[in-house]
């Protein structure tokens, strides 16, 4: 039986290394998992006053793709040693009304990337920070802190790089034994 996973991506540019390594992890992945990518740009940004009443469409459509899945991949760069805005408004967005949170429970998995040489550790470790707030479960290990991004890509967009890809292909098959492992 195949698992369903929502990939949410960090980074808001269609061309962008972040979107090119989150669409090679679906390609990497074992048998059995599904991938749907949800956008997090277009969502207003979270206001608890639109809660009351009818929220959002763009909202709504949100908790339900999350809330539907198995699982959750994050795929982001860094800004400024932590997340993008619109990621962490999507946190927000899917936590909320008060005790009915999106990530209660649901097995996530992080990914991060950054041209420079340390990967995108500040927003992998901020984003863990708010999913074990929001009692998410991240995959503990392997951790995933792909530097020097901007190298690894050819021209087409495909990753080029041997070890990568299977240090890529290996999370991905860690993952499925974690979404697996808490279902």
């Amino acid at each position: 039986m195949s698992k369903y996973v929502t990939v949410l991506v960090g980074s808001l540019r269609e061309g962008s290394y972040t979107r090119k390594l989150a669409c090679t992890l679906t390609e990497l992945a074992p048998e059995g998992l599904e991938f749907s990518f949800a956008r997090t740009g277009a969502l207003p940004l979270y206001n608890p006053d639109l809660d009351e009443g009818t929220p959002p469409e763009a909202w709504q459509s949100f908790r339900r793709c999350v809330g539907r899945s198995d699982a959750v991949l994050f795929v982001t760069p860094e800004y400024n040693r932590s997340v993008p805005a619109s990621l962490k408004n999507a946190l927000d967005v899917g936590s909320r009304p008060v005790g009915e949170s999106v990530w209660d429970g649901k097995p996530s998995a992080i990914v991060t990337g950054s041209p420079g040489g340390i990967g995108g550790f500040g927003a992998n470790h901020h984003l863990r920070q708010s999913l074990v707030f929001l009692n998410a479960a991240p995959m503990q290990q392997p951790e995933a802190y792909i530097g020097n991004i901007a190298k690894l890509f050819d021209d087409q967009g495909r990753l080029s790089n041997a070890g990568t890809r299977e240090f890529l292909t290996e999370f991905m098959q860690a993952f499925s034994v974690w979404i697996d492992k808490l279902s």
